[in-house]
Order: structure tokens, then sequence, then C-alpha cells
């Protein structure tokens, strides 16, 4: 048999140094690891602040320069709304004064245009009696408008000349229409003929009659028989519904003519 050798003291004592070397070691190591460990994390908190501050400082810039761009479009929409002001206030301005000259005008001019509308009455009250009553009727819607504020005094003026035109026609024109003849207190229909100013002429509806307006007896005078084609032709030609040819017929004088 063999014997166990003993430990002697030393022995022992040699051993629980190793170990407890062994143990200082490992946990130095493991001071070293946690140490480490805490230092990567603060460092990784670190960075994640740093990038947190980078991303802010990116978001305020970009901020900034939106803010900075919008605040030169609004100095140029500013810059143009300031200017469409000051046009618009001088159009104002402008409109003001021509209100205020169209004004002046229209109260200068309504006497001359109500002086030229009561000229109309005399002339048509004077003329050879044609178409009177459509005649006045024309007069009477032009005092009516003179009256009007809602038509401006160029309208009112257009009108009146208008009218003056008309009436200048009547004298270069030949004219057929149907109409009634008061004469003797009785009311017949007869077709009258309109030579421009110098002769009105009637006839039956059956021919059978035929006069004419005398400006010298103021009022109708029959016609003998032997002008009754005269102005039957010339309602025709008035008509357009023959060729134009000469007519014998008597015609009223104008004043002062022998």
């Amino acid at each position: 048999m063999h014997r166990i050798p003993k430990r002697t003291p030393s022995a022992s004592v040699a051993l629980a140094a190793v170990l407890a070397g062994a143990l200082s070691v490992a946990h130095a190591q493991e001071a070293s690891i946690r140490t480490q460990v805490e230092t990567d994390a603060a460092a990784a908190a670190s960075q994640a602040r740093i990038d947190g501050y980078d991303s802010a400082a990116t978001d305020a810039l970009q901020a900034y320069r939106l803010a900075t761009q919008r605040g030169e479009s609004l100095t140029v929409y500013n810059q143009q709304l300031r200017r469409l002001i000051d046009s618009q206030a001088e159009e104002i301005a402008s409109i003001k004064r021509q209100t205020a000259e169209i004004e002046d005008i229209e109260t200068g001019a309504l006497p001359f245009m109500i002086e030229m509308t009561n000229t109309l009455v005399r002339i048509v009250e004077a003329d050879v009696p044609f178409l009177r009553n459509e005649r006045l009727a024309r007069i009477d819607a032009l005092k009516a408008m003179i009256d009007r504020a809602d038509v401006t005094a160029g309208e009112k003026y257009r009108r009146i000349m208008e009218a003056y035109s008309i009436e200048a026609d009547y004298g270069n024109t030949i004219e057929a229409y149907r109409g009634e003849l008061e004469q003797d207190g009785s009311v017949r229909a007869v077709d009258f003929l309109r030579i421009g100013r110098v002769g009105l002429y009637y006839q039956t509806l059956d021919g059978a009659e035929t006069g004419r307006w005398s400006a010298r007896l103021g009022g109708w005078q029959p016609l003998a028989d032997s002008y009754r084609r005269s102005v039957r032709d010339g309602l025709s030609i008035a008509r357009k519904q023959a060729p134009p040819s000469m007519l014998r017929l008597p015609l009223t004088a104008p004043e002062g003519a022998s």
C-alpha cells in the first residue's frame, strides 16, 4: 500500500494564495468589463443625444430657410399689393373727377336738350300732318327719358339727335301707310301717300275719293278724279310694288314761295 503524503502547512498557504490571486484577477476583469459596458452605454447615449441635436438643428435650419423664403415672398406680395392699391386709388380718384365733370356737363346740357325736344314739338305741329301720333309719341318718350337719372347725358343727346335725323329723312323719302282720316266729324280708313314734306295725299280704300293736305286751307282738300291714278301709282311705288316713275300731283309750296 501506498501512503498518501501529508500536506505541510506551507503548501496549504501557497495554494490559498494562488486561489486568492485567481479570484482577485477574476474580480478585476469583471469590474473592467462592467466599466467598459457602462462606458459604451454612456457613449451610445451621448451619440444618440448628439444625433438628436443634429436632427433638431437640421430641422431648425430648414424651418428658418422656409420662413426666410416665405418672408421674401410676403415682401414681394405686399409690394405688389401696395402698387395695386395705389393704382386703384388713382382710378377711384379719376372716376370721381369724371363723374363730377359728367354731372357738370349734364347740368349745362340739360336746358339745351329740353329746348331741342321742344323744337321737335314745334316742327311736328307746323309740319304736314303725316304720322302725327307716331312722331308725337317719339317726342313724349324723349321727354320722359330726359327726366330719368339712370340715363347718361350722352345717351339722352344721342337719342335726341336720332329723332332729328328721322325728321330730316322724312324730307327725302316717299312713304305709303294706312291710317284714319278725320273729316267733317267722321273717321274713315284711307291709304296715305307722303312725298317728302311737299305732298301728303289720301285715297279711300275703294279708290272712289282722292284728296290732299292743303297748308293754305289748313285742312284736307278733295282732288279731281284726274289725280286718282297718280296717287294710286304713287302708293304702289312707295310700297315697292312698281318701279319709280313721274307723278303728276299738286305740291305744297314752301312758305314765302310765289
